[in-house]
């Protein structure tokens, strides 16, 4: 940004100044997918988020989220990725590569190329380094030649809609760290329909003893799922693995109340100064007990290995579909939270399945936002993480959910509703409520 382009007090862009990026990656996505300019007809959405000053280096990305007849949705984010340095000590030329981006606005809007002007020519990335696509790598000039912009801004998945997961209560979490923890039924029920109001599908349920210790017991878990169906028609995931240290008879308790769905933990790993025990006999078990029990599993991944042992179960007959991977991140013990673990995980799962991710702590949000950009589902929850900004607890679960339903809007993913998303996760008997026996 330059000394033009700053209008205001304190060399503050003007925003229009940003929206004219936006204008110029809508005309670049469209020569790529139409072979045209196309026109920009509308903003559905725009939102500042930062200041932009004069000297600062802003990264105007947009992805097409949605392909009508003539209509192409799309989404655009604007990162600052250098900021000018207003230090008295300091030349005015001095200014810092930021580590993390800042963002400073996002936006929604939609474009239109007329039918006779859709050319369609064949998807192709620019190369700063490189000759062009038709020849091969041994031919480029570098072996990586540079490519810009990342694959990802293009064009993404064609299905936009978006599956939330409110994981409300868990096994680590105590009522000292955040008195907004649920531990009665009553309590997780509320928990459960505020989150439902706020874009929640699914319930991933943990209950707790009166004392707020971690359990399996059926009893509690049938009483919390009786009072979530009295209050709202959320699907109820049970989760199998319970806390460390439980034993499998004690985790498979809750699959005595026929859940729509379970997670099974697909591997052994440390976890924080502790071991979760996973052995392949105990996963073979718990599964066979998730199929009796009409459920459909969850397969938690800490681990790329985790992802193989579900394939190998899967390609056994042990483990049938529907599969749906959750990936689990930032787990001290497990596979860090990053943009290329998500994107090497996403990339070995089998066609068809569903993903979704879960990262804990401060991963939680820049993790779940990331799943969205890439075309899969996010798990939120004070289970995972119990701030809703640094320092600043979150007032239970549905704060989180409400957030991240709506960052999907700015992105273009559609929020679904329970109904839905029984249909997406290819739930048996989509009508029957969780608690209920349904054949396997």
């Amino acid at each position: 940004m330059g000394s033009h382009d700053a209008h205001y007090a304190g060399e503050l862009v003007d925003g229009a100044r940003i929206l004219g990026l936006f204008g110029d990656v809508a005309t670049e996505l469209l020569i790529r997918l139409d072979g045209d300019e196309g026109l920009f007809r509308a903003y559905e959405g725009i939102e500042f988020l930062a200041p932009v000053r004069a000297g600062d280096y802003i990264e105007a990305t947009g992805v097409i989220t949605k392909v009508g007849n003539t209509s192409r949705t799309m989404a655009f984010e604007a990162r600052k990725v250098v900021t000018n340095l207003r230090d008295g000590g300091l030349p005015p030329s001095a200014a810092d590569a930021l580590a993390d981006p800042v963002v400073v606005c996002r936006a929604l809007g939609t474009c239109v190329v007329p039918k006779e002007l859709q050319r369609r020519p064949r998807l192709v990335l620019p190369s700063l380094s490189a000759a062009p696509p038709d020849q091969a790598l041994a031919e480029l000039p570098e072996p990586r030649p540079i490519i810009t912009p990342p694959p990802r801004v293009i064009v993404t998945p064609p299905s936009s809609e978006l599956i939330l997961t409110a994981a409300i209560v868990g096994a680590e979490i105590t009522r000292k760290q955040t008195p907004w923890l649920p531990i009665t039924a009553r309590e997780i029920a509320d928990e459960a329909a505020r989150c439902r109001d706020a874009g929640a599908a699914v319930i991933h349920l943990h209950v707790r003893t009166a004392d707020g210790a971690p359990s399996q017991d059926k009893g509690l878990f049938a009483e919390a799922i009786a009072a979530i169906r009295e209050k709202t028609d959320v699907i109820v995931q049970t989760s199998t693995g319970g806390a460390v240290g439980m034993g499998g008879e004690e985790r498979a308790q809750p699959l005595l109340c026929h859940p729509e769905m379970a997670t099974l933990n697909c591997g052994t790993l440390n976890f924080g100064e502790e071991v979760f025990e996973n052995p392949r006999p105990l996963i073979r078990d718990l599964c066979k007990r998730i199929r009796e029990a009409g459920s459909v599993p969850e397969l938690e991944c800490y681990e790329v290995g985790h992802i193989e042992e579900a394939l190998r179960l899967h390609a056994e007959g042990v483990l049938t579909g529907p599969l749906h991977f959750q990936f689990v991140l930032g787990v001290p013990g497990g596979i860090g939270a990053r943009e290329e673990v998500v994107r090497f995980m996403m990339s070995q799962i089998p066609p068809g399945a569903t993903w979704g991710v879960a990262a804990v702590g401060r991963h939680q949000r820049p993790m779940t936002e990331l799943a969205m950009r890439l075309g899969g589902h996010a798990r939120v929850g004070l289970e995972d993480n119990i701030y809703l900004d640094k320092g600043v607890l979150a007032e239970g679960s549905a704060p989180l959910v409400a957030r991240a339903a709506a960052y999907a809007k700015t992105v273009g993913r559609e929020v679904v509703d329970p109904a839905r998303a029984r249909q997406l996760l290819g739930l048996p008997g989509a009508g029957a409520r969780a608690g209920e026996p349904r054949a396997s």
